[in-house]
């Protein structure tokens, strides 16, 4: 039978639609449910059995982050129907950052400033927030981390463990405006104290009372910390983890040590390149100040600025030679375990629940605050898992999150296979503990998975496609083996470098 068209544009969507929802490791349902449709829609979508919306087509670009192309199938399909209908053309605006139902909050404008003192360094962050959700916020997280020796992880990672950052010397002070131009003080609560790096609670509180932010309303915060030259190495990052309508970013740098300052941007749709627009630079007063700003960043969108001081002042200690950082290095420097060391050789100890629930929980909370700081370091577009023995703990305890940043990461304590599909597939792999390569990696495209909840009970859980590849690679790190034990004789690793596919789901 000869399709029209138009028929095979819609066909094209909802195989586009398909592939993308897949690739995240999404079911139908849950796609709709991130997108704020009924449960079915999705599927009636994919079925042919309604056809794509405008509407449809903004929410499952956003929410899959598809790099424009669910949209641009929706652009071929939309102008096909319009001009069967004897309609004028009419051209599409690109979706701007769409919200899904139950957002919480906006940051409808960031202001970074990063000043260079006699004593180091002052970092004061300024923060328009809108609740665009439908529950009350009572709390912001803020992370800071710093890195002496960003060329060196190797060298940094020793540093800061002689030498933590501790809270007393952040000076951490946090604020709101309350609406009259006043500042009022907000308290705040440690999330994850680790040597580099600190998760903070802002709470919408103080001894006065309580301020939570409702939806529908707005706040400006601000807060500030400092840091010794001794823990602050020469670069200033933000990562942009909330929708964005507008970020400017401030370097002030005493213009006595001639500063040159250059920026790097990395997404989920890109590698690290050269900032998209000039950074601005002027000189006031003895300081020279590096701005730079950027209209509805992408989400996990992250900008490095990055500068050296031509004229080093006497008694300050150079950071050395420049040499290009590996993959590797990066996971190093946070503390994951890589591939020589024998720890990753040896079988997981299986937990004994609830007897080991409190050291279960402290391994848990050690994955998730190391899961946190590898999202300031990759783009991880095909969800990213991590298990107790990257990170020298010898416990049968894993962390998976999906390709969905917003999604909550799966624990798994004492996990086994206990049945998987025939259906296999090959897709290339990355592991945190040898980071500069990829590998091409057979994989069922089902696996049954009995784990334990922290009371000991078991449960099964079946994971499909993205999640099954996910999830069976960190518990085969649990067992003691790595996924060049499952590549084919003869298959070369291939370098990162060379490698095509970062940024992008894997297809199925």
């Amino acid at each position: 039978m000869t399709t029209s068209p138009i028929e095979r544009a819609a066909d094209s969507f909802a195989a586009e639609l398909a592939r993308h929802r897949t690739g995240r490791g999404l079911s139908k349902k849950q796609l709709a449910t991130l997108m704020g449709f009924d449960p079915s829609y999705v599927s009636h979508v994919e079925g042919r059995r309604h056809r794509p919306t405008e509407d449809f087509a903004r929410r499952a670009e956003a929410v899959l982050e598809a790099s424009g192309a669910i949209w641009q199938r929706f652009r071929e399909y939309d102008e096909l129907r319009h001009s069967r209908a004897g309609g004028a053309h009419r051209e599409l605006a690109v979706p701007n950052q769409w919200l899904p139902p139950g957002t919480g909050l906006v940051v409808e404008r960031e202001t970074a400033t990063l000043t260079h003192t006699d004593h180091g360094y002052h970092c004061a962050i300024r923060r328009e927030l809108y609740n665009a959700g439908t529950e009350p916020i009572t709390r912001y997280l803020v992370r800071v981390a710093v890195d002496r020796y960003p060329n060196d992880p190797g060298r940094s990672n020793r540093h800061h463990r002689a030498h933590p950052l501790t809270f007393a010397e952040l000076q951490l002070a946090a604020y709101r405006d309350d609406g009259g131009g006043a500042r009022e003080p907000m308290h705040w609560r440690a999330k994850h104290d680790r040597d580099a790096f600190k998760e903070i609670w802002l709470l919408f509180e103080n001894d006065e009372g309580r301020f939570p932010l409702y939806p529908g309303d707005r706040v400006t915060i601000e807060y500030a910390y400092r840091a010794g030259r001794d823990k602050w190495g020469p670069w200033f990052q933000r990562a942009v983890r909330l929708p964005t309508r507008h970020l400017a970013v401030r370097l002030d740098l005493p213009a006595e040590l001639d500063p040159k300052v250059w920026g790097m941007e990395t997404s989920l749709s890109a590698e690290e390149g050269p900032l998209r627009t000039p950074i601005q630079r002027r000189d006031e007063d003895g300081r020279t100040l590096f701005d730079w700003a950027t209209d509805d960043p992408p989400l996990n969108a992250r900008y490095r600025m990055l500068w050296r001081f031509r004229s080093q002042p006497s008694g300050t200690e150079p950071d050395g030679p420049r040499r290009p950082i590996r993959a590797s290095d990066r996971m190093r420097a946070i503390g994951i375990v890589q591939r020589d060391d024998d720890l990753l050789r040896h079988p997981a100890r299986q937990f004994d629940l609830p007897r080991d629930e409190r050291v279960a929980r402290d391994v848990v909370d050690r994955l998730s605050a190391i899961m946190a700081r590898l999202d300031e370091l990759h783009p991880f577009s095909k969800g990213v898992g991590i298990a107790a023995p990257q990170l020298g703990l010898g416990w049968a305890a894993a962390l998976v999150r999906p390709a969905d940043r917003a999604a909550e990461p799966v624990v798994l304590l004492n996990p086994r296979v206990v049945d998987s599909a025939v259906d296999t597939d090959e897709q290339y792999e990355g592991c945190l503990s040898f980071f500069d390569h990829r590998g091409l990696v057979p994989r069922s495209l089902r696996i049954d998975v009995e784990h334990a909840h922290w009371d000991g009970s078991r449960i099964i859980t079946s994971f499909e496609y993205a999640m099954a590849r996910l999830v069976a690679h960190e518990i085969d790190h649990l067992a003691g083996r790595l996924y060049v034990d499952r590549m084919a004789p003869g298959v070369p690793l291939v370098p990162v470098e060379e490698y095509r596919e970062t940024g992008t789901p894997w297809r199925y």
